[in-house]
């Protein structure tokens, strides 16, 4: 379920996913809420662009630390690439 960053308190938040699409935040919300997992999505900017970098919004899917792991799997089970830091 969507939450607040109040109800995560000072937890570091793992983020898992990066939505560059409104159609496919939608799709990941889904998917977070149906399996369970409390979670934070938070508007932020991203670099783009293969030929010509630009700045753009996306948004941000983060959870609580002991549910990286499962999120993650559910993400790649569902077609979804997680979020890997480079």
């Amino acid at each position: 379920m969507q939450r607040g960053p109040e109800h995560f308190g000072e937890q570091e938040l793992a983020l898992i996913y990066i939505a560059k699409r409104l159609t496919e935040a939608l799709r990941l919300e889904n998917l977070l809420t149906e399996a369970g997992f409390d979670y934070l999505v938070e508007p932020d900017k991203y670099s783009g662009g293969i030929i010509f970098q630009s700045e753009r919004v996306g948004a941000f899917f983060y959870v609580a630390p002991g549910d990286e792991g499962a999120a993650k799997d559910t993400l790649s089970r569902s077609g979804f690439k997680p979020y890997r830091a480079e």
